[in-house]
């Protein structure tokens, strides 16, 4: 394994439906509104088929540390309601699989991300900085995991006053520091259609 590959996997259980969370985690374009610590942009470029196999995004993302990663990923597998798997390139290449699970009241998320730094900061410091490079990522998905959950609260608050009460999801780390830009609009020559 090179320095600048990684595995990592997530495990969150919410309180929630199959469905409640396909309708969030399946719609990549309301990331930055619901997860924007992580998400700046997002840009759909393909819809793929009616249940979004094919589907092409591109993404402009950060995590706690002040360096922004531009990304894309097709969808590769759907396995509705049980998930999907993605595939990336761009700043990170690898492939991750969201993986859905009800338990009772509750529906266990399993996300498996195997992926490869691409950026230069990961090619040539991987070797000295890969603990704070996980360490980076691990805050992200927690950061992940409180927004889903809000965002949970707030669709399913009864009244605007009540959804009012539901926090706002955590906010970027080091905003002052982040280029304010988009997620590129290119796509891959090899991507599949």
């Amino acid at each position: 394994m090179a320095t600048n590959d990684f595995q990592f996997i997530t495990r969150w259980r919410v309180q929630a439906t199959l469905a409640e969370i396909n309708q969030i985690l399946g719609v990549a374009k309301d990331l930055p509104r619901w997860w924007p610590s992580v998400y700046l942009d997002v840009l759909e470029l393909e819809r793929g088929d009616a249940n979004g196999l094919g589907k092409v995004v591109s993404l402009y993302t950060k995590g706690w540390l002040p360096y922004t990663l531009r990304w894309q990923f097709q969808v590769t597998d759907v396995r509705t309601p049980h998930g999907f798997t993605l595939e990336a390139w761009g700043d990170l290449t690898g492939r991750g699989v969201w993986m859905f699970e009800p338990d009772g009241a509750y529906v266990n998320i399993l996300y498996d991300w195997k992926v490869r730094g691409d950026k230069p900061l990961f090619r040539y410091f991987s070797f000295l900085l890969k603990p704070l490079f996980s360490a980076n990522h691990h805050w992200a998905m927690r950061m992940g995991e409180v927004s889903l959950q809000r965002e949970l609260a707030r669709r399913r608050a009864a009244s605007d006053v009540e959804r009012a009460l539901v926090p706002p999801p955590p906010g970027p780390t080091f905003a002052a520091f982040v280029q304010r830009g988009r997620a590129w609009p290119t796509i891959r020559s090899n991507a599949r259609a």
